[in-house]
């Protein structure tokens, strides 16, 4: 098939890509008034895992072109993976759709919208052809594994003339699924924001029970592990820490929140988020009050920046709020990160408290605390004897409850978890 692809932020490049290498002819537009920039420079690209090697593969094979914005339209399949704010820019390329001679268009809308925001679309669309709402699903650091083997599919149509397009469109894709859900555009939409409040609910929930369980003197992973027994509950999304963040997750969480302020003037949702903010600052809490206020010329190593392991993305990451408190308070910040230091470069171009390192353990030396931040498998099991001798003083806070903390004890260190 011919596919247009509109939009530049991650889901329009690994739809594109993805849809690339399965045979067929794709054109993204990014719908940028200035230069096309070099690929190599687009940090969204160079951040996921894969994604740049295969848009250059796909496009030396010649299935993948870049096109500037307004160019000709030849395509019949129409993708727009644009931001939640950014549903201006989607009704402008559907009008112009609609403008043109061809018929049976199949515009497949991947952009989490207000509910109701497809059916807007397929009314400026008119008879040219279809919308269909499929819900962006995307995960930073698995982003193409995760759309070339989905475990499921939501596909919101509310014509079935659609249904046989999409489904050869999306067939590639379909052969592992565990879910192929078929319904309205309106019901898709509302689905993928439950969905993410969900989500949402569960981490907020426990990382409120962690902090209670510090004032308690209670394990919070002895209460995790019993909740996640419970089939009624499951272990899913049930993992206590300083926060979560990530550009498209923190998107829908607002978008969805403000759908229900605007509805009911109060949202649940809205609780979660700002209790989130200030759970993004427990480590730096635990910090200052371990050492009673006096954190001045402090040294505080930080292992892990990016907002979740395996991407370098530090979009909403509790690693800004952390880093941003302990400069305010001239404590000096040592930072290693195996993927995310060139974006905490650019994020703070020119601040002289902060350092970064090339090795975990060269954060360490002379410092006051180290913070664990983001979970990547090089952290969990370090060399204790090394990172004693290094530490000024042994205070470890574990912003993820990845480290033993008997054996951290044991070892000599002063340990401080998310509810432990």
């Amino acid at each position: 098939m011919k596919v247009n692809v509109y939009g530049s932020g991650l889901s329009a490049w690994v739809a594109a890509a993805c849809l690339a290498k399965v045979g067929n002819d794709v054109v993204i537009d990014e719908l940028s008034d200035g230069p096309m920039l070099s690929l190599g420079t687009i940090s969204i690209i160079d951040d996921e895992p894969g994604l740049l090697g295969q848009i250059q593969q796909q496009m030396a094979d010649g299935r993948l072109l870049r096109q500037p914005s307004g160019g000709e339209v030849a395509a019949t399949v129409h993708w727009l993976a644009l931001q939640p704010s950014e549903q201006h820019i989607a009704e402008r390329v559907i009008d112009g759709l609609s403008q043109t001679k061809a018929v049976e268009l199949l515009v497949i809308n991947q952009c989490n919208f207000a509910v109701g925001a497809s059916e807007g679309l397929q009314s400026r669309l008119a008879n040219v052809g279809d919308v269909v709402y499929v819900p962006d699903n995307l995960q930073d650091g698995v982003a193409l594994q995760g759309f070339m083997r989905p475990n499921r599919i939501i596909l919101g149509a509310d014509s079935r003339r659609a249904l046989v397009k999409t489904k050869a469109l999306f067939r590639p894709f379909s052969y592992e699924l565990d879910a192929l859900q078929l319904m309205s555009s309106r019901e898709a939409e509302f689905t993928k924001f439950a969905i993410t409040g969900m989500l949402a609910i569960r981490l907020g929930y426990i990382n409120e029970l962690a902090n209670l369980a510090d004032q308690l003197g209670v394990d919070i992973t002895m209460v995790q592990d019993g909740m996640g027994a419970d089939p009624r509950v499951g272990h899913h999304y049930l993992s206590p820490g300083c926060g979560f963040g990530g550009q498209n997750f923190s998107a829908y969480l607002s978008t969805f929140s403000g759908i229900l302020q605007q509805q009911r003037d109060t949202s649940l949702l809205t609780t979660v988020i700002d209790e989130n903010e200030l759970q993004k600052e427990l480590l730096f809490r635990k910090f200052w009050q371990y050492n009673q206020g006096d954190v001045k010329d402090k040294v505080v190593a930080i292992w892990g920046a990016s907002f979740k392991p395996g991407t370098a993305s530090i979009d909403n990451a509790p690693s800004l709020r952390i880093i941003d408190a302990l400069v305010s308070q001239g404590v000096q910040v040592r930072i290693h990160d195996p993927e995310a230091t060139a974006n905490l470069q650019q994020y703070y171009p020119a601040e002289p408290l902060i350092a970064y390192v090339d090795a975990p353990l060269a954060a360490l030396e002379g410092a006051d605390a180290l913070f664990l931040v983001t979970e990547w498998p090089l952290y969990w099991s370090p060399d204790y004897v090394a990172m004693l001798n290094l530490m000024r003083t042994p205070l470890v806070i574990d912003g993820r409850n990845v480290f033993d903390k008997e054996m951290l004890q044991q070892s000599g260190f002063i340990y401080l978890g998310v509810g432990r």
